[in-house]
């Protein structure tokens, strides 16, 4: 069956804007003309292909496509690129946590990135989402929590963040005088990234039995505001070893919790079959994340259904 290049081009648009009218603005046409698009696609196909709500989301069989659609698009940019000497950098949507993208990816990625000359696509969601992500079409490849691979994909260990419970030396003194306790962690602010964000929570319960809501809190939803926050003393929270080392050594934080940790297990799950040049930055990925984050636990490790943030 021949998929029409127009209804295929509508229903991603649709898909990335999140509606009608955003697919329209970005390839000049009306949104009428959109939705007939998608409508004599899905008709085509035989099943509905879109939700039609704000945002618009794919149903299952969209997503199938959707998934479809983007790998074949980037193995037409592989095939062209080997048949045209200006043919231009082929582009790749990865999925990753907000703590990854602000530490230890770029600096393994850029390399790679530089070297197959490949343009990426971030798409940022906290880790326990973005395995969702790649379900959805919306990304090629994923950081991810998830250790088991979706149908046709590989999964492949990273390694694991690990995040020490941190504050600023007069938040500190004001909070924890005497070191932190049940009592004084009950009233002092605590530092979430956003509601997604279950570190904290599951830290203050594991170590001083504290339920969520015990406690005050804000919600700093963005990597390097979520630590100047916590350096200007408006509360403490969760930071992995990679933001927070040096300032631990020069003294601009403090460890509130010395022997505690969080340690986060990451993995890289792709496609099974892909092009050549997505296939070496994965290898490389792999590489370097091994290279700078901490070996994984052994078997049996439960690292109590914590969510990374971002």
């Amino acid at each position: 069956m021949h998929i029409d290049p127009r209804r295929s081009e509508a229903f991603i648009a649709t898909v990335d804007s999140g509606s009608l009218e955003g697919a329209a603005a970005r390839l000049n046409v009306t949104p009428s003309a959109i939705s007939q698009r998608i409508a004599a696609l899905e008709q085509d196909l035989g099943t509905p292909l879109l939700v039609r709500a704000r945002p618009c989301r794919p149903t299952a069989p969209g997503m199938r496509l959707l998934q479809f659609l983007r790998r074949r698009a980037l193995l037409e940019q592989e095939f062209f690129a080997g048949q045209a000497e200006d043919a231009g950098p082929a582009r790749v949507a990865l999925a990753v946590n907000n703590d990854s993208l602000a530490t230890w990816l770029l600096p393994v990625l850029a390399p790679v990135l530089l070297d197959e000359g490949l343009l990426v696509e971030f798409v940022l969601d906290n880790q326990g989402h973005t395995f969702a992500l790649l379900e959805q079409g919306r990304a090629l490849a994923c950081v991810s929590g998830e250790t088991e691979p979706m149908r046709g994909c590989t999964v492949e260990p990273l390694g694991a963040m690990r995040y020490r419970m941190v504050g600023s030396p007069g938040f500190a003194a004001r909070w924890f005088p005497g070191g932190m306790t049940r009592e004084a962690a009950r009233r002092a602010p605590v530092m979430v990234f956003d509601r997604k964000d279950t570190l904290q929570t599951v830290f203050l319960l594991r170590h001083f039995g504290l339920p969520e809501g015990a406690y005050p809190f804000h919600y700093v939803p963005s990597s390097d505001p979520y630590v100047q926050a916590i350096r200007l003393g408006l509360g403490y929270g969760l930071l992995p070893l990679e933001q927070c080392a040096d300032m631990l050594a020069s003294g601009a934080l403090v460890d509130l919790a010395p022997g505690l940790s969080v340690d986060v297990p990451l993995y890289w799950h792709a496609w099974r079959i892909q092009p050549p040049r997505l296939e070496r930055m994965g290898a490389a990925l792999v590489r370097g994340a091994r290279a700078v984050l901490l070996p994984l636990p052994g078997p049996g490790y439960d690292n109590g259904d914590l969510s990374i943030r971002g």
